[in-house]
């Protein structure tokens, strides 16, 4: 059963470095928790439209990242594990005991590292079009990051574009397409650079390592590449989805929530 427009309450905790996250609590204290990471330049709004699609029991958790939505920070540290903190402060704040936590694209990185630093607390990882993209997830050479890294350096604005483009399957809706750059080339700065390259930086291969949950990957099936089947196959569950772009949280909320709510349920 699902609860359209619940009741949400819009809650922060405080951090160092003049860190303020700000989360969205929605569901009964009693049910079980699932707690949602947005991805890069993207917000906990996000979500709005899956959390009112999941059954009615669940508390739900979505939170704003430290400069991404209405969270603010003045620190310098930008790495995924920092993030992980955003997210267990949180969990903290709502003395979470047991969770399943999300994370779309980058907030897939954040989830695996929340895990890794709550291994009682979080019981599975869930990465949303995330994960298996080697040219991004993996750690890199470093020829491979400083290519990477030079192009939003240098072109901010033309790096968003080249994101846009790479999660977006053949026919995606250039009106669409249009409005996910809009929207993340806005992203605030200085920390829109600085979480790219604590992403860039990321050694996924050890947080795996680390992590000892079971993580679920829903990928878009046009975007997984049998050569990141056969890399992490045996480390994460890659699952095939027909939900739309990169971007299909927002594109098909109501499958989107059954994927969750059934990994919940496992």
């Amino acid at each position: 059963m699902t609860t359209a427009n619940r009741t949400r309450k819009n809650l922060e905790v405080q951090r160092s470095d003049h860190t303020t996250i700000r989360y969205t609590v929605s569901g009964p204290a009693g049910g079980p928790t699932l707690a949602l990471i947005h991805g890069w330049a993207c917000n906990r709004g996000d979500y709005d439209a899956v959390t009112d699609h999941l059954p009615e029991d669940y508390r739900v958790l979505a939170i704003d990242l430290a400069e991404h939505g209405e969270s603010r920070s003045t620190r310098d540290v930008w790495t995924m594990e920092e993030f992980a903190r955003d997210v267990a402060a949180v969990l903290e704040a709502e003395s979470v005991d047991t969770c399943v936590v999300a994370g779309h694209s980058l907030g897939g990185a954040v989830a695996v590292e929340v895990g890794r630093l709550l291994p009682d607390t979080v019981s599975h990882v869930v990465a949303l079009d995330a994960l298996h993209y080697l040219s991004l997830f993996p750690a890199l050479s470093e020829e491979q990051t400083d290519a990477m890294l030079s192009m939003f350096r240098e072109d901010f604005a033309g790096g968003v574009r080249g994101l846009v483009e790479a999660g977006s399957p053949a026919g995606t809706d250039t009106a669409l397409k249009a409005s996910y750059f809009e929207k993340m080339v806005a992203v605030r700065q200085p920390a829109g650079l600085r979480s790219i390259e604590g992403l860039v930086h990321w050694d996924m291969d050890a947080a795996l390592r680390a992590t000892q949950q079971p993580i679920t990957v829903f990928a878009i099936r046009d975007l997984v590449t049998g050569e990141a089947i056969d890399r992490y196959g045996d480390r994460f569950d890659i699952v095939p989805v027909d939900l739309g772009s990169h971007h299909f949280p927002v594109e098909a909320p109501e499958g989107t929530a059954a994927l969750l709510a059934g990994v919940g349920t496992e």
